[in-house]
């Protein structure tokens, strides 16, 4: 899968599937994003490959006070994706919406659902939590291997 900046400066390639993908609907990536929800992909950062430019990093504040590490191009400004505390630099949490084809990438499961925007309607199909989850509950044997060699 290939992603791209706004304006093209910066473009990237995911070299394997994703591990898995989070629609978040918490008061910060509300704010964050300015709209309802962020979507979020994870992926190990040793297989998202920088084909063109160099992303700004850039860290903000987060609820859990430990921070974010946000990636954005230096002429749009658009973010490509992050890196939380929680997850260490290890992983990149890549912004769906900047992939060429961001309906290959559907959300997994809805965090946060506590707090989203009433005139979200969410889908049956897929996992609701209030809040967070544990990993082993619901991420396929696959990614929890991969999950598990990064922290080791």
């Amino acid at each position: 899968m290939k992603g791209r900046c706004t304006c093209g400066a910066v473009t990237y390639r995911l070299t394997s599937a994703p591990l898995y993908t989070h629609c978040c609907h918490c008061r910060w990536c509300q704010r964050e994003t300015g709209t309802a929800f962020a979507l979020n992909t994870m992926i190990e950062a040793d297989r998202l490959e920088l084909l063109n430019g160099g992303p700004q990093a850039t860290t903000i504040p987060t609820q859990s006070g430990k921070g974010q590490t946000v990636f954005r191009c230096p002429t749009c400004r658009v973010a490509l994706w992050s890196h939380y505390a929680g997850a260490g630099e290890k992983i990149c949490f890549v912004r769906v919406g900047t992939l060429e084809d961001p309906e290959a990438v559907p959300p997994d499961v809805h965090i946060f659902t506590e707090s989203r925007q009433p005139w979200v309607i969410l889908p049956e199909n897929v996992p609701l939590r209030p809040r967070f989850y544990r990993r082993d509950e619901f991420w396929p044997a696959e990614s929890l291997a991969r999950w598990k060699a990064l922290h080791n």
